[in-house]
């Protein structure tokens, strides 16, 4: 492809001299013994910051030619995994293979694991120096591009496979094709420039042979380029590098029909997201403390109100109840003083009548008097029914939106997510979750093929969902897998022995992830009436 005014930009495809047709043999068995016999291999060191987890995505991408059974050429770049099975690297790192494509093996070799991958050529874009390669077998963990704007002096990284490295430090053939960590190296981004209608991002990250197709990153471990050249240091002059920028590269994906992750939102530190939502958190409490505060004066307000009429209500009845004993007490008087005067007169039926009916009625007024109600019985006991009310865990649908002022994004999409709560922790009616010493009910996924392990949770509001993202080296997933085995609890359960085993798995699960996660997305959620749940995470 056309290269800056600067003089001729050597490719950074690292090619072996003819002489070595010998220890090139040699190496093509080993390549293609580690294509289908999978030996033993050493695992790198593994670390959880997000360049590390980048570096898993990069790949070497080797190809060795051959004529008449001999091997007449070597070659490898870098490349970097888009998808779990493809990868995209320059093309011309693979120009070898595209115009013999009888006579070139193409060879993926991850960096962790052990074993390599045969892989074939899906698109090439010469105009654009991208190709895409996909490998027969095997996945791998797939970058994400990162799709917002890129500032003039933001920290960058490239990752690859520098030729220099390899000449000092490899010992034989067997070194360019046995998995291993890609070599970092920091820069800042100068400027975006186009060279031949083609957008290069210029940075000072140190690149050299080899390091064609492998990425430009950014500190959240996002794609932001794809190394293509180098500018001689002829006379003492600065070296700069060029990577193919993010924009092209979704444009070459997007006409070869490739899907691919991308994140938009800044990158920031966990401190920095973690100290976000926390001011968040503390915005948040701040204005339910307001509005508490506002609903429990109007609530009091009310509460008066009603005590007032009730009061009110219960006085004009009391009054009521002594006035009809009155009434009915002084009617028995005067019933009384007529049985009296019957009685003197010797008429002893009326005497009986007018005495028993006063007996009744100053009987009557005395029970009205002593059953006269009380202004505040009712109210007090509405006080009490409602202080031995207690919070239950919420069940229902829930809608969940992100929340990116609380969240740190980096690789993953944040779409609503649709979530059901049901009876006991029971998420999406098959996935259990149990309750932590934080009082949120949360579930640890361990997937079989992808290197990531997420920490689900739910407070018991059913308000605030969270997913904590590990991305992990190959050991470490290995572990997790091996602990997750130790219980294999597939459905919801009520049973407290069950419960109780899931809990102490996934504290042993914890327990091996590192301190901070990749990724913490934090979600709000809102309850929705009679909405078709799909599996969310962890469901």
């Amino acid at each position: 492809m056309p290269r800056p005014d600067c003089g001729r930009v050597p490719m950074l495809a690292f090619k072996v001299p003819a002489a070595s047709v010998r220890a090139m043999t040699r190496l093509l068995a080993l390549l293609l013994a580690l294509l289908t016999l999978s030996p033993s291999l050493s695992i790198p060191a593994h670390a959880a910051d997000d360049i590390s987890a980048a570096s898993r995505s990069v790949v070497r991408v080797v190809t060795v030619a051959m004529v008449d059974g001999e091997v007449v050429g070597f070659g490898h770049g870098s490349g970097i995994a888009i998808s779990p099975t493809r990868i995209v690297t320059n093309a011309h790192v693979v120009e070898s293979a595209a115009k013999y494509p009888d006579n070139v093996a193409l060879g993926v070799v991850p960096s962790e694991g052990q074993k390599s991958f045969a892989g074939k050529l899906i698109a090439i874009d010469t105009a654009r120096d991208l190709t895409l390669i996909e490998i027969t077998e095997g996945r791998l963990p797939a970058a994400a591009i990162y799709t917002g704007p890129l500032d003039s002096g933001a920290d960058v990284v490239a990752l690859g496979y520098p030729g220099n490295v390899d000449l000092a430090t490899a010992r034989s053939a067997n070194d360019y094709i046995t998995p291993r960590t890609p070599t970092r190296s920091e820069g800042n981004m100068s400027n975006t420039q186009s060279v031949d209608g083609v957008a290069m991002l210029i940075h000072t990250a140190k690149i050299s042979r080899g390091n064609s197709g492998g990425p430009l990153v950014d500190q959240c471990g996002r794609i932001t380029g794809i190394n293509t050249a180098i500018t001689r240091a002829d006379d003492g002059d600065s070296p700069f590098a060029f990577a193919i920028s993010g924009r092209e590269l979704m444009r070459f994906l997007a006409d070869a029909n490739q899907q691919y992750s991308s994140v938009g939102t800044p990158c920031l530190s966990l401190a920095e997201a973690d100290a976000r939502d926390r001011a968040a958190i503390d915005a948040e409490a701040r204005a339910s403390a307001e509005a508490n505060a506002a609903k429990d004066a109007a609530a009091r307000l009310d509460r008066d109100l009603k005590q007032a009429r009730a009061a009110e209500d219960a006085l004009a009845a009391r009054e009521n109840r002594i006035a009809l004993a009155g009434v009915f007490f002084v009617i028995g008087a005067l019933a009384a003083g007529a049985g009296l005067l019957f009685y003197s007169q010797k008429n002893l039926r009326n005497a009986k009548i007018a005495g028993g009916a006063g007996a009744v009625l100053m009987l009557g007024a005395a029970i009205l008097f002593a059953t006269r109600p009380d202004a505040h019985a009712e109210i007090a006991e509405e006080a009490a029914v409602a202080a031995t009310e207690t919070p239950k865990l919420a069940q229902g649908n829930f809608l969940c939106t992100i929340r990116p002022d609380r969240s740190r994004i980096t690789v993953s999409a944040t779409t609503d997510v649709p979530i059901n709560i049901g009876k006991g922790g029971c998420v999406n009616g098959r996935t259990q979750y149990t309750q932590g010493a934080d009082d949120r009910w949360q579930r640890i996924l361990v997937p079989n093929d992808e290197a990531t392990v997420t920490v689900a949770s739910i407070d018991s509001s059913g308000r605030d969902y969270r997913v904590d993202r590990y991305l992990l080296d190959a050991e470490t997933m290995t572990k997790a897998r091996e602990t997750r085995a130790t219980v294999t609890l597939k459905s919801c359960t009520a049973d407290p022995d069950e419960l109780a085993g899931l809990a102490a798995q996934q504290d042993a699960i914890r327990s091996a992830l590192p301190a901070s996660p990749n990724e913490r997305l934090v979600y709000r959620c809102q309850p929705v009436s009679g909405a078709a749940v799909k599996p969310a995470t962890g469901g």
